[in-house]
């Protein structure tokens, strides 16, 4: 099969190969998909640029996302699986070298959900991380009907989806960005208002939002970037879920108890099974509903991983950049 990888970590135009190799096969419990659609996540290229894990395998296919055609399955599958359309998450996580950066990836048959034939395969590697990232930090502490929920970077990927979620389940959204696309985009996903994140008074701005309230829980992106801010608007006992973090904040404690928060730190790979099914399940019900916005921020064939990496690490997409492994 035709797969992109690297065996050293850099820059995407020093180590990203292209090239053949063996096509795998699926073992016990396991699906073969073959990819039409990599969906590629800024902790993919942190993994390959930055080694925010060291070099895990010899040889690392990179992207996690995707969505393709189950065209094997493995003994203890269920046969129906065979020939379906489905997204897929997780892929180059968990102890898998082997990303979706690929024509075909093999992979636990429950980290894959059928995709409907309303969807494009490129829209379906959108979902993967990003939505069930977004749905855990909204929900993983309760319902949201009523509540004021502060979305940090409700443009990006994670961000975006995660407005939909609070939206959906019935908040109040406020999404920080950081300019007038990204407002109108966050808008449309359903936030109720937006905030620059660049403005000196994007605090006051919030307080003055929910009437001097502050906002009930934070989706966080960035704590140790947004926390001075972060702490200026949320109440007193209130809840910030960080799925993201430039850094390490300091004196984190001390800063935290004063108002009593509760903070969650998540990353999806370690989500507890029984979340994950919860979240799968959210998914299906929401995609058979048609109202999920998934935005294609651009596609790039195969050939091409190392320009859309780098697209990624530009910062100037809005939504996911896509790499189609048949073209």
């Amino acid at each position: 099969m035709k797969a992109v990888w690297y065996e050293e970590l850099g820059p995407a135009d020093d180590v990203l190969v292209e090239g053949e190799m063996d096509t795998p096969e699926a073992g016990p419990g396991e699906v073969r998909v073959q990819l039409c659609a990599s969906g590629i996540n800024p902790a993919d290229v942190k993994r390959r640029g930055l080694g925010t894990y060291g070099l895990e395998h010899p040889r690392i296919i990179p992207n996690s996302d995707g969505a393709g055609i189950v065209d094997q399955i493995g003994d203890g599958v269920e046969s129906s699986l065979l020939g379906q359309r489905v997204w897929l998450f997780n892929g180059q996580r968990g102890g898998r070298a082997f990303g979706t950066a690929a024509e075909y990836i093999t992979l636990d048959s429950w980290l894959v959900a059928p995709l409907p034939d309303d969807l494009s395969f490129a829209e379906g590697a959108c979902l993967g991380i990003p939505c069930m990232t977004a749905h855990r930090n909204v929900f993983a502490d309760g319902p949201v009907t009523g509540k004021t929920v502060l979305i940090t970077g409700g443009a990006g990927a994670v961000g975006h989806y995660a407005v939909q979620w609070a939206r959906r389940g019935g908040a109040t959204v406020i999404a920080t960005v950081s300019g007038p696309e990204k407002a109108a985009h966050a808008i449309a996903g359903g936030a109720h208002h937006t905030v620059n994140y660049r403005d000196a008074d994007a605090a006051e701005q919030i307080m003055d939002l929910t009437g001097g309230a502050g906002v009930d829980r934070i989706v966080e992106v960035d704590l140790a970037g947004n926390l001075a801010m972060s702490l200026k608007v949320l109440k007193n006992t209130g809840m910030i879920s960080v799925y993201a973090s430039n850094g390490d904040p300091e004196n984190l404690f001390m800063r935290m108890a004063l108002k009593n928060v509760v903070v969650r730190f998540m990353v999806l790979h370690s989500v507890p099974r029984d979340a994950i099914d919860h979240a799968r399940a959210d998914i299906a019900d929401w995609l058979a509903e048609g109202t999920a916005m998934h935005t294609v921020a651009a596609t790039f064939p195969l050939a091409a991983c190392a320009e859309a990496h780098k697209f990624v690490e530009s910062g100037h997409k809005l939504g996911t950049v896509v790499v189609e492994p048949n073209q």
